[in-house]
């Protein structure tokens, strides 16, 4: 884990009165590892300087396909019935492999152009870092520590008119982990379960909060069918760092492409969703999710996938290979 920011409140206040003062850069960037809070900074800038995102003034562009010779040409396009024409990137990549015609751009660019930038990671060396940093506004979204954890989840309960121990924190954020996106997902649920109590105690966290390590574990597997290796490889080795056993993690992984192969075959012989939920032990909801994902494979595959996960647990018990390396294998050939 790359280390925490320290100026990120700081950062977080100037953007927050810059936006209330409308006081804006030509250029930001927003990127760091936690999603909760590049999400939500991302959301205010376009809400701030695009207002509406279905505008024929603003353009959205993802991926590392981009094109920035694309993006210029938009950027110089002048905007229609306003004074601004506002360009979201997302997950570009731009920001890790260096790009020097948009960096160069940018040094410059159209007096009716804002530019917004939302990305992992970075490379602090790369020639459009450099570029936005000086020019722009850029914000570091780390995870936070436990103790800005603390203050926030009490913030968010007190704003519910309810009341949480600092025990009952503690507990919520070792049950739950530090991920702001899925703690927000915990307090719903938890203030609608507390809805006619003031408190939340310990109790209640035990009865709604989903352990953090199984969700962990869950995510893996979901990246995994649908063929995402880099997320998947990166949730593994989190899992081995947190000492979750290779055996029982490539017994999650089988599951999941038996769970698939027999939702296929029942899906293909129009079952309706309800049986097949009953019959696979699987909640109502996530069928069609099953169906989604077992429709990218032919039965051939995922009977080949489940061949593999069996062939090198038995290469494992009989020492050909290595546990880790041997999930790591699964992982590798399923998202191929």
């Amino acid at each position: 884990m790359a280390a925490k920011t320290t100026d990120f409140p700081v950062k977080q206040r100037q953007l927050n009165e810059d936006i209330k003062n409308g006081n804006f850069q030509r250029c930001y960037l927003v990127y760091g590892e936690e999603a909760y809070l590049r999400n939500q900074n991302r959301d205010k800038l376009v809400k701030a300087l695009a207002g509406d995102v279905t505008s024929m003034n603003f353009s959205r562009y993802e991926g590392d396909s981009v094109n920035p010779g694309e993006i210029i040409d938009m950027a110089e396009t002048m905007p229609f019935l306003s004074d601004k024409r506002v360009i979201l990137i997302e997950n570009s990549g731009l920001f890790k492999s260096g790009c020097p015609e948009l960096a160069d751009y940018l040094k410059s660019p159209s007096e009716t152009t804002f530019f917004i930038f939302a990305e992992k990671e970075v490379d602090k060396r790369k020639d459009i870092y450099k570029t936005v940093s000086k020019t722009g506004f850029e914000i570091c979204c780390e995870e936070q520590d436990e103790r800005t954890l603390a203050s926030w989840i009490a913030s968010k309960v007190k704003s519910e008119g309810k009341t949480i121990s600092p025990r009952a924190l503690s507990f919520m954020i070792d049950r739950v982990g530090t991920d702001m996106s899925n703690i927000s997902t915990e307090l719903e649920k938890l203030i609608c379960y507390c809805l006619d109590r003031n408190e939340i105690t310990e109790e209640d966290i035990e009865a709604v909060c989903a352990n953090w390590l199984t969700n962990r574990i869950f995510a893996m597997t979901d990246a995994i069918v649908e063929k995402n290796q880099k997320r998947a490889i990166d949730l593994y080795y989190d899992l081995l760092a947190l000492k979750e056993p290779p055996a029982k993690i490539l017994a999650l992984i089988t599951r999941q492409f038996n769970l698939m192969l027999q939702v296929k075959e029942m899906n293909e012989n129009h079952k309706d969703n309800g049986s097949i939920a009953s019959a696979v032990k699987l909640a109502p909801f996530l069928v069609n999710k099953y169906i989604g994902w077992a429709r990218g494979y032919t039965r051939q595959e995922l009977q080949d996938a489940l061949e593999l996960c069996a062939a090198n647990d038995e290469a494992v018990k009989t020492g050909k290979l290595d546990y880790v390396i041997s999930v790591e294998m699964v992982i590798i050939k399923c998202t191929a």
